[in-house]
């Protein structure tokens, strides 16, 4: 019974990481330049202000612009930060607007 648990759960592990692969994936820098340039999206360094506001003192750790195609908010920066305390947060923005739409302690 085991094993057959075990299986099942690395298919599972396999269809998720597969599924998430194609809801959303990381835009270039040549592709974020020219969104920025037709007005689609914001310059990161505009938004980012905002949320490092949030948690200050806080030190930017990785961004990515990534494209969602079943989302109702198609362009998105995900960012990471560290605080002061030591924990990494992962925040969602709207790159258009700057919108917060997550805002939690990364895994």
């Amino acid at each position: 019974m085991k094993v057959n648990l075990r299986a099942g759960s690395q298919v599972a592990l396999v269809l998720l990481l597969i599924s998430s692969s194609l809801a959303a994936h990381d835009l270039g820098q040549d592709d974020a330049l020219r969104l920025r340039q037709k007005g689609v999206i914001a310059p990161l360094e505009h938004l980012l202000g905002p949320a490092l506001e949030r948690y200050p003192g806080a030190r930017l750790l990785d961004a990515e612009l990534e494209e969602h195609k079943d989302r109702p908010v198609r362009y998105i920066y995900d960012i990471e930060l560290l605080t002061v305390d030591g924990v990494v947060r992962e925040i969602e923005l709207d790159a258009s607007t700057g919108e917060l739409l997550k805002d939690k302690e990364d895994d």
